[in-house]
């Protein structure tokens, strides 16, 4: 299967890239100019495997260049991912999650009409996009109440690939992952956060590690599992569906820095830091993967505390 993966040498995206590369699938991956990352995420012999091609999401002709030859299947992970970089600038976030979207699923949706490819295009939301709610996990039939500007432009990102879905019939499934970590994940998201200010806490000797608000729930899925449901997806997903990709077991941050302090035999006092509250924190989230499981029988097998350890594991390399 010839695939296409935007956002390549990113976190998903390069975990994606070499599962797809291992089941023996042909890979065209997409970078930025700007921000290539092949260098530390690919070994020589795996960025040799991928055939590599420019994109800019903004740019409707490097978007319709990116998408002339034909795909069986495309998967959509390039986007602005840091709710802390949306904040700072809605407008960037909604051009390229929402209207780069749009433009990526015209351009395949047009190919589709002339007869040039017919790709089953797997479109990576979020399930920020559920917002605050009761504390139980959310399914796909919730209604979405996005609470940031980056979850709003990634349920715009979803309406403009559904719409094309119904429009002109390309097969677009959506999937909404919930938190997930592993190795090469940025410290701007709280697992790796966490880990490198406990590492730094126990090498200078600190008494204290500065944190946020301990008090939402969350899940944690392994980066792993993830590209597996991703995987399933483009062999069993059907078209105009959306589906959860999660757990359903939540844990407090609180317990979580605990369980990382744990691993890394340090237990330093968590002081609260204004600068690292987010007034639009979902005090719980948490998904039901009753769906998924039932269209591609997916389950995780990471546990959280293999999960952890891998980022911990990782950091001291």
């Amino acid at each position: 299967m010839k695939v296409l993966v935007t956002g390549a040498d990113g976190f998903a995206g390069s975990w994606l890239v070499k599962r797809l590369l291992r089941d023996g699938h042909a890979v065209t991956g997409t970078v930025r100019g700007v921000d290539d990352q092949r260098g530390a995420r690919f070994t020589d012999a795996e960025r040799g495997a991928v055939c590599w091609v420019s994109l800019e999401l903004t740019d409707g002709e490097s978007v319709r260049a990116a998408t002339q030859p034909a795909y069986d299947a495309v998967v959509h992970l390039a986007a602005i991912a840091s709710t802390a970089e949306a904040n700072r600038d809605p407008g960037t976030a909604w051009s390229v999650n929402a209207a780069g979207t749009a433009r990526l699923c015209h351009a395949l949706g047009e190919a589709r009409r002339a007869g040039r490819s017919d790709p089953l295009v797997l479109l990576v939301s979020t399930s920020e996009v559920y917002g605050r709610g009761d504390e139980r996990p959310r399914r796909e039939t919730d209604v979405p109440a996005p609470v940031s500007p980056y979850a709003a432009s990634k349920l715009g990102a979803e309406t403009a690939g559904l719409e094309t879905w119904r429009r002109s019939g390309l097969r677009v499934v959506v999937a909404r992952p919930f938190a997930h970590t592993g190795p090469g994940q940025p410290t701007s998201f709280v697992v790796p956060a966490f880990a490198e200010r406990l590492r730094i806490a126990s090498r200078i000797g600190a008494p204290v590690v500065k944190v946020g608000n301990l008090e939402p729930v969350r899940e944690f899925l392994h980066v792993k599992d993830v590209v597996d449901a991703y995987a399933r997806l483009l062999a069993s997903g059907q078209p105009g569906e959306t589906y959860n990709i999660a757990t359903g077991r939540g844990i407090a941050l609180e317990q979580l820095l605990s369980m990382l302090g744990d691993l890394m035999g340090v237990r330093p006092i968590a002081e609260a830091d204004p600068e690292l509250m987010r007034p639009t924190d979902i005090p719980y989230l948490v998904g039901d993967a009753a769906k998924l499981r039932l269209a591609t029988g997916w389950k995780p097998r990471m546990s959280l505390e293999d999960t952890l350890k891998d980022v911990v594991d990782a950091q001291a390399d």
